[in-house]
């Protein structure tokens, strides 16, 4: 399945762009306007990158930041380390172990999505952010040539922005 998104600037070209392809026999089914009145984001289901990025880092973090506690306590038993003399052996290990967690935690927030998710990135987030600031989108899902037939229609109202894409299932069957 592919997709066309196209940013309009206000409630009545995305109303227009709605009516044309409506005109051309396109099924409504298919359609979608997003915006304050219509579905929002979340309703549409566009997946807001933050929460994806965060549930991914809290993942990694229930294994890395034990896993990390355990190989720097091991590290330090093992090489016998005295790096804070006032801490003795048994409290050189446990800072090892807690330098180690750090490590696991530092690991799971850069690989696990979390600067992605601190500082924003993917189309999603930019679709989301001009819904907040009043744009509208219009969606319209179908083959290539209903995306190819669609697209002329949507650039007569003027769009800010208009981007196809294609479902990843699409590429997998082909």
């Amino acid at each position: 399945m592919n997709y066309l998104i196209a940013v309009l600037s206000d409630r009545m070209k995305a109303e227009g762009a709605y009516s044309a392809l409506e005109e051309a026999k396109f099924g409504m089914d298919e359609v979608t306007i997003l915006g304050k009145g219509y579905k929002s984001a979340d309703e549409f289901g566009l997946i807001d990158p933050a929460n994806q990025a965060w549930k991914q880092v809290r993942l990694m973090m229930f294994w890395l930041v034990p896993f990390g506690f355990i190989a720097g306590f091991g590290f330090n038993a093992i090489t016998g380390l005295d790096t804070f003399p006032w801490a003795g052996t048994t409290g050189n290990q446990i800072i090892g172990g807690l330098l180690g967690a750090g490590s696991g935690a530092m690991g799971a927030f850069f690989v696990g999505g979390g600067t992605a998710a601190a500082f924003g990135s993917g189309d999603a987030l930019s679709y989301r952010n001009r819904l907040n600031a009043g744009k509208y989108l219009v969606v319209v899902r179908g083959s290539d040539a209903e995306i190819r037939i669609a697209t002329p229609i949507i650039r007569r109202f003027r769009p800010e922005n208009i981007q196809g894409y294609r479902s990843p299932m699409a590429n997998s069957a082909s």
